[in-house]
């Protein structure tokens, strides 16, 4: 009933502020049907944050810290814990503040610079996987030249590429975004501000910013997927040329990086289908709950698994901890 109250004065006001000014803020209505339990979400989603820092800047560290893992794979371990620290921090704090506002209301530059933060963020972390795929076809399929092949330089390259091209490129796109005006001053079933949901406030046609978005994702997707599909082909063909004892060395220093890219994969799937396809007919929470997997979920489940899964990482965190131990128990 509470969202349905909602959608209809959204329908009033977008029509009254058609002769009117453009909006700079907006009322988020997630916030409002979550009103019950405001103080128990905001305890769940601060304990989440302090987890998903906690965990990626102790991974961060020991890969720092470790000179046996300045190694480009680990280089991009970090990377990747990164910009999980990068993607969290755009959303978790303002989050903890719209749980305790009592208007739920965004500003529209907060708005968009939650947007680019929020796109680039998940741009970046697929182009860190792609690379990362790479990686590991070089490693398997080249072990004797990886050092040569992989080397510094390249690193360097990969990685920057890996954040400068999503960043630039959807900068470009968001261009389209920044031009717009808005006469509605609702945003609907999302927790944070994301351009699809903000564009549909716009008081102009906006059909060909949709295409220009499914031209953007194909940029952004399609070559990095093609990489991965690529890398795992030719691993996959030389595992079976291979003994059973490199097949099992294969495998444990892919499974991580598998689970990442599943892992995001399910987020990103969430995420399209919210945006694309008619979801009238799910229900509010799980429509929450999908949105929230791809921004909250992926940070948090990143370092674990590389944590766990890694048995470099894993043993110079247990003998971290170990002295931390030490050095607390004096």
């Amino acid at each position: 009933m509470l969202m349905l109250q909602i959608l209809n004065w959204s329908k009033e006001e977008f029509k009254t502020n058609m002769d009117n000014t453009s909006v700079t803020v907006f009322t988020m209505t997630a916030y409002a049907v979550m009103e019950n339990n405001k103080y128990l979400q905001f305890s769940i989603f601060m304990l989440l944050y302090i987890l998903i820092i906690s965990f990626n800047l102790l991974l961060i560290a020991v890969i720092c810290c470790q000179r046996a893992l300045h190694q480009p794979m680990y280089v991009f371990i970090c990377n990747l814990a990164a910009n999980g620290l990068y993607g969290s921090t755009g959303f978790l704090p303002s989050t903890l503040i719209l749980l305790l506002s009592e208007t739920y209301e965004i500003s529209l530059p907060w708005c968009l610079i939650q947007i680019y933060w929020i796109h680039t963020y998940a741009a970046v972390e697929f182009h860190i996987l792609a690379v990362m795929g790479y990686d590991r076809y070089v490693a398997i399929c080249y072990p004797l030249h990886y050092h040569s092949i992989m080397s510094i330089p390249k690193m360097c390259k990969l990685i920057a590429l890996a954040w400068l091209y999503p960043f630039s490129l959807f900068l470009m796109y968001f261009g389209f975004t920044l031009r717009l005006r808005f006469c509605g001053r609702f945003i609907h079933f999302k927790l944070f501000c994301v351009n699809f949901e903000l564009v549909k406030n716009a008081c102009s046609t906006t059909s060909y910013h949709s295409i220009v978005g499914l031209v953007l994702i194909a940029f952004l997707m399609i070559p990095q997927l093609l990489m991965i599909i690529f890398s795992y082909a030719h691993i996959f063909r030389v595992c079976l040329k291979s003994s059973k004892e490199s097949q099992v060395k294969a495998l444990k220093t892919c499974i991580p990086h598998l689970l990442s890219v599943i892992n995001y994969s399910i987020g990103g799937l969430f995420e399209i289908a919210q945006s694309r396809f008619n979801m009238s007919g799910t229900s509010f929470m799980v429509r929450i709950i999908m949105s929230l997997y791809y921004t909250l979920l992926t940070p948090l489940i990143n370092p674990a698994i590389y944590g766990m899964a890694n048995q470099a990482i894993r043993t110079h965190v247990f003998k971290k901890c170990r002295v931390s131990n030490r050095l607390a128990s004096c």
